[in-house]
């Protein structure tokens, strides 16, 4: 009963001092610790942007069929995993920043061996779709020269399937720490090895498409090991070496991250929708063109996005840990204002530069004309993009994902595809009204999200992360528990 008042009394000092600092302060250190994740974060993924542009150039160099079957594989198959994958880490992100935020740091590691268990299980179940691409792709029309390469190719990817088990988790416990700018240095590291190898072994030795796979399993794998070396040698609080415990409670972590997966899979399958909603419409294909080019700036701007929502859900995971609603409530309003300003200023510009855009990938005008009608549409997509993924990084903090899943199904696809099929097919908008649809899918998905976010009790939110924490905590002091482990 002592050491509770004693803890009370601590939080409730703690309080106090931030109350007294001044909001200038408040929001200058805030947005110190905001901008340590989000910097490495947006940076890193950009330059996973870049290694899927990088080797699409290249392949681009060799053949029509090639550079066909590549695009199939990685904007459908690879893509399909990376959100599997990418969602289901993300319970690793609860897990570790709210136990970081506690300072049950032995717990750190613990966690990373459980995911490394649920990712590597994932991965397996995974594979038969990489194994059996060719009759797939067959079975779906697909032309069968095409669909042999991209049956190689699907090979190839297996390799990339296991490496994102690996860099996710890695990245998740990192950023929980806050130590992620190695995540920044291995990636431009990986980016520029790979231009290097991608050139070497496609231009000069002509290995022709296994050398750009070759040196994409390279960029992808290079930061894995950086990483896992780093974490074993420059963690000592958080990585105590592999241990038992890691096959208990596995059920546990495997509902967490299951629901995660679902949560962020229902949002970046949400734009392959558009896209094949959009071949179905008058002047497929200069719609298509020009819905590329869009979603291809939209993508880059994602990765802005999506940088802010790794620093929400951090800072709010850390600060529940912590035993600070407060602080877990200032870290929303500053991480959302700052990426809504930077969305802002991006919504300007693409607003005024209309058709402009479309130069820049292709010289036939009428896509160009066809991007500078989207363009009003691409920076609305923008400017709610500069939102919604840092409302979702809360919901990661927090450990909503079951809900926000929930959520994403009915404003997504029981809202937003109906309404944008019923504006672009029937009432012959085309791919405008098809990509309307979809905003108001993610708008209504929005105001949800941020009337989950006012109107919760932070305050039991705190109860919660700390009876999740406490849950799985290594009780050291009681040796019927101790659990052999080694180095």
């Amino acid at each position: 009963m002592g050491e509770e008042i004693k803890k009370n009394l601590l939080q409730h000092q703690n309080t106090s001092e931030e109350e007294e600092e001044s909001l200038s302060k408040r929001v200058w250190q805030e947005s110190k610790k905001m901008w340590v994740v989000a910097g490495p974060a947006i940076f890193n993924r950009f330059s996973t942007f870049g290694i899927s542009v990088v080797s699409q150039s290249f392949i681009g160099h060799i053949g029509p069929t090639e550079l066909a079957a590549y695009a199939i594989v990685m904007v459908v198959l690879v893509r399909f995993a990376n959100g599997i994958l990418l969602g289901m880490a993300s319970a690793l992100e609860t897990l570790c920043g709210q136990a970081y935020g506690a300072k049950q740091y032995d717990m750190l590691g613990v966690y990373l061996q459980r995911s490394w268990i649920v990712m590597f299980m994932a991965s397996i179940l995974l594979l038969p779709i990489y194994i059996f691409t060719v009759p797939i792709l067959e079975a779906l029309g697909q032309n069968k020269n095409i669909a042999i390469m991209a049956g190689s190719i699907s090979l190839w990817s297996i390799g990339i399937v296991f490496a994102f088990s690996v860099s996710f988790t890695c990245q998740m416990f990192l950023q929980a720490q806050s130590k992620n700018k190695i995540i920044a240095y291995l990636a431009a590291f990986s980016i520029t090895i790979h231009v290097f190898m991608s050139w070497l072994l496609t231009l000069k030795f002509k290995f022709g498409l296994n050398g750009v796979m070759t040196s994409i399993l390279l960029a992808y794998w290079i930061p894995n090991f950086g990483q896992l070396f780093y974490i074993m040698k420059k963690c000592p609080d958080t990585w105590k070496g592999f241990s038992f415990l890691a096959f208990k409670d596995l059920w546990a972590v495997t509902k967490l991250s299951l629901s995660s997966g679902a949560m962020l899979c229902l949002e970046i399958w949400y734009t392959t929708v558009l896209i094949l909603l959009t071949g179905n419409t008058k002047n497929a294909e200069i719609a298509i063109d020009a819905l590329s080019i869009c979603m291809n700036i939209n993508g880059w701007e994602m990765m802005i996005s999506l940088g802010f929502m790794a620093a929400a859900s951090v800072r709010v995971s850390n600060e529940l840990g912590r035993g600070s609603s407060k602080g877990a409530k200032f870290s929303i309003v500053i991480t959302v204002l700052t990426s809504f300003s930077i969305g802002f200023v991006l919504f300007v510009i693409f607003l005024f530069l209309k058709e402009k855009l479309a130069y820049i990938f292709t010289p036939n005008p009428d896509v160009a004309k066809a991007v500078g009608d989207l363009s009003p549409l691409l920076s609305f997509s923008i400017l709610m993009n500069s939102v919604q993924p840092v409302l979702s990084g809360v919901s990661v903090g927090a450990g909503w994902q079951k809900v926000v899943a929930y959520v994403n199904i009915g404003s997504y696809y029981l809202i937003g595809v109906p309404f944008g099929l019923l504006l672009g097919h029937y009432l012959h908008l085309q791919v405008k009204g098809v990509w309307i649809g979809m905003l108001f899918g993610i708008f209504v998905q929005t105001v949800i999200l941020i009337t989950i976010t006012y109107k919760t009790d932070w305050d039991n939110q705190v109860v919660v992360a700390r009876n999740r924490v406490n849950k799985w905590a290594i009780v050291e002091k009681d040796e019927s528990t101790e659990i052999s482990s080694f180095r």
